[in-house]
């Protein structure tokens, strides 16, 4: 891979943390509720504490963003790395005898997870060497291995004890955090340009200004859709396939594809199939093909319509997820790449908390028919044509 052999030894460094990090995280969080039933905690407080991990992990996104451009990607990562193995380590103490310990060891490794993914990902498209949508496509190749092996990893760690799994997260962290804290390069090279130099210049060589907020209106608002759609994968999708297919393990087939599809194509149809595309016209390209992927499911045919639908939101989340950063880091001022990033993470959350919302509330409604489809495709419909009311600013490539 091209990409990786011109990359910096620390753009290197950090996707491996990146790798490493999502592999034990998701050897941790499909088993985490399993682990807590056990402890003898009741389901409804079980519910609660797996909540608690996700809001802490994404409510706190905009704060992240500010104190990255405040005290630095370097700072905040180190913080976010201790603070994980706090986390993990508080996990291993708790019970149903001692809800302190979880409620504090899942709150930080949420907020953990937050300060580390905002600040490496700050730090990768800060790197010299390659443009952002190259470091933004090779990170999200290398999540969704995680993605994909975390989980079968965990399953077959787990019959060996829960402990063991945090051990390895525990690890992880702090070998990877001491190896990229004591690297003096680890820093946002290009969010901090030499006092006196010009702005990179835009596509038409005129200075690149930051963006109005008229402008940052419709990405928020497309972050918020991106979420809202993506997040019925996780809501709609589950239930609809078991009913369909017949099968509990249908839902299992759609994510193993959709992971594997990521880890094989991300980088690919980024750098090489659309490397000249405009980011707003990536945008386009995603939210048509949610339009059609969800168009698939309409006839409700069974494993026909499921397989149908994988290979297009596979592509939609390829296109969307990159290009939305993109754009953000793209309409940042100088050093607020940190904000801009947090920012799309909050519209991110915030999609993710109506969506997960109102899909349950229209599968009801719907009661197994093709209305909420037909929403969705309409949904997916709008959101294509507000891209085009952002900015067209083509990528610079290194």
């Amino acid at each position: 891979m091209n990409a990786w052999r011109e990359a910096s030894p620390t753009a290197r460094l950090l996707l491996v943390a990146v790798l490493f990090t999502g592999l034990t995280t998701f050897m941790f969080l499909p088993l985490l509720a399993i682990e807590l039933t056990a402890r003898g905690i009741p389901a409804g407080r079980t519910g609660f504490l797996v909540g608690l991990l996700a809001f802490s992990g994404q409510a706190f996104s905009l704060l992240t963003g500010l104190l990255v451009d405040r005290f630095g990607a370097r700072r905040v990562m180190a913080a976010g790395f201790l603070l994980r193995v706090l986390g993990y380590g508080l996990l291993g103490l708790g019970g149903a005898g001692a809800p302190a310990p979880l409620v504090a060891g899942i709150a930080a490794v949420g907020v953990g997870g937050s300060l580390l993914g905002l600040s490496t990902k700050t730090l990768l498209v800060s790197q010299e060497g390659a443009d952002p949508r190259t470091m933004l496509a090779l990170r999200s190749t290398f999540v969704n291995v995680g993605v994909v092996a975390g989980p079968a990893l965990g399953a077959a760690v787990y019959p060996l004890g829960f402990g063991w799994i945090l051990a390895a997260c525990v690890l992880s962290h702090l070998v990877l955090g001491t190896c990229l804290v004591l690297r003096r390069s680890v820093t946002a090279s290009r969010s901090r340009p030499a006092a006196g130099r010009a702005p990179a210049p835009a596509a038409d060589g005129a200075p690149a200004a930051p963006w109005t907020l008229r402008q940052w209106l419709p990405l928020c608002g497309l972050g918020v859709a991106y979420w809202a759609i993506y997040s019925q994968l996780n809501v709609l999708l589950p239930i609809t396939a078991n009913e369909m297919t017949g099968s509990a393990a249908a839902i299992s087939v759609v994510f193993t594809a959709n992971g594997l599809l990521v880890v094989l194509f991300q980088y690919t149809l980024l750098r090489h199939v659309f490397r000249r595309a405009t980011a707003r016209t990536l945008l386009v390209l995603g939210f048509l093909a949610f339009a059609c992927a969800y168009a698939a499911l309409i006839p409700l045919a069974g494993w026909y319509s499921l397989l149908a639908f994988v290979v297009p939101v596979t592509l939609a989340e390829m296109l969307i997820g990159p290009s939305l950063d993109e754009q953000a880091v793209s309409a940042a001022a100088t050093r607020r790449t940190g904000l801009a990033l947090g920012t799309m993470s909050a519209a991110g959350a915030l999609g993710s908390l109506f969506g997960s919302s109102a899909g349950g509330y229209l599968l009801q409604s719907a009661r197994g028919g093709s209305e909420v489809w037909l929403l969705l495709v309409g949904s997916s419909l709008a959101a294509a044509a507000i891209c085009l009311l952002l900015p067209k600013v083509r990528t610079r490539h290194v």
